[in-house]
């Protein structure tokens, strides 16, 4: 197979060595830069946006299409469909630390750490009284999918409970309940913690709208770790100027974020730059699920 690798991979030598075994490699440093070969010629590629800069029409020789990405947001899915291209993401590789982000992001607001970190950088000795708990409290999951899956099992473990909305609702430990997304808004009136871990899809864009945010619970405290474009911003705003209790927002409708945006400002916000993904694991996870769909794709 001549197996295309762009810069979302950078495999160490003895990584490259395994894969030259049954393939021949071209290397693109730079998804947005010229082919280094005919796209006609190229059976396999690693990539993550390599389609949003070339015409997958093109690639007519394309049997297999692994992503760096968990999201499915940046390739053309229907075309892929059509050509009877295999596709694979790397769904489980980024879970575990978005689940940690998640979970530390609700604690650093629940615990006031903002104020506390604050205080130590003007070495101020004051005590703060608005502090909460965890344990006890309602957690609601949108998308239960490898990394809404990670999310409940880590929350779930600290004494909260944990319920999912989801596409394609089902049974599943340690949701409580998985409900379909008719039941969003009941859902949401429920939950402390709202966590957004759904694929951005046409279905999925804006899912949280003011319509949403209005049937949310007073005080609750909103997570997006997903895509920006499932959550209104604009809406959002409105809300965290007195319904919500605070947001942990890792991704955004444009990004990178502006600078004059008004979430830069507010004290209920933790704000990371698209960061939550990132763990040293993640090298030898993606390495291990590239393996395995390599050696699957062939056999389809």
């Amino acid at each position: 197979m001549r197996l295309l690798i762009t810069g979302a991979f950078s495999p160490s030598e003895e990584q490259l060595n395994i894969l030259r075994q049954g393939n021949e490699l071209v290397i693109m440093p730079d998804e947005r830069g010229k082919l280094p070969c005919p796209a006609s010629t190229i059976e396999g590629v690693i990539c993550n946006g390599l389609f949003l800069y070339h015409d997958i029409e093109e690639f007519t020789s394309l049997k297999l299409i692994q992503l760096t990405s968990a999201g499915l947001d940046r390739v053309p899915i229907e075309k892929i469909k059509e050509k009877g291209i295999s596709l694979f993401n790397a769904g489980g590789v980024y879970s575990l630390p978005m689940a940690e982000w998640a979970l530390t992001g609700v604690l650093c607001l629940y615990k006031q750490v903002r104020c506390f970190l604050r205080n130590q950088d003007s070495k101020k000795w004051e005590k703060q009284r608005q502090i909460f708990e965890l344990f006890g409290k309602s957690v609601l999951i949108i998308g239960c999918g490898s990394v809404g899956r990670e999310c409940a099992r880590l929350f779930s473990q600290i004494g909260t409970s944990v319920r999912g909305v989801d596409l394609f609702p089902c049974e599943c430990e340690p949701f409580e309940k998985i409900s379909p997304v008719s039941e969003l808004y009941s859902e949401l009136e429920r939950a402390d913690v709202v966590i957004l871990a759904l694929p951005l899809t046409e279905k999925t864009r804006h899912i949280i709208d003011k319509n949403a945010l209005a049937h949310t619970k007073k005080g609750a405290v909103l997570v997006n770790i997903s895509r920006g474009g499932v959550l209104d911003t604009e809406a959002l705003i409105d809300m965290l100027k007195g319904h919500l209790g605070g947001a942990v927002l890792d991704v955004f409708e444009s990004e990178p974020l502006g600078v004059d945006s008004p979430l830069w400002e507010m004290d209920n916000v933790i704000i990371t730059p698209h960061n939550s993904f990132v763990g040293e694991e993640n090298g030898e996870r993606l390495w291990k699920a590239i393996c395995e769909n390599l050696s699957k794709g062939r056999k389809e």
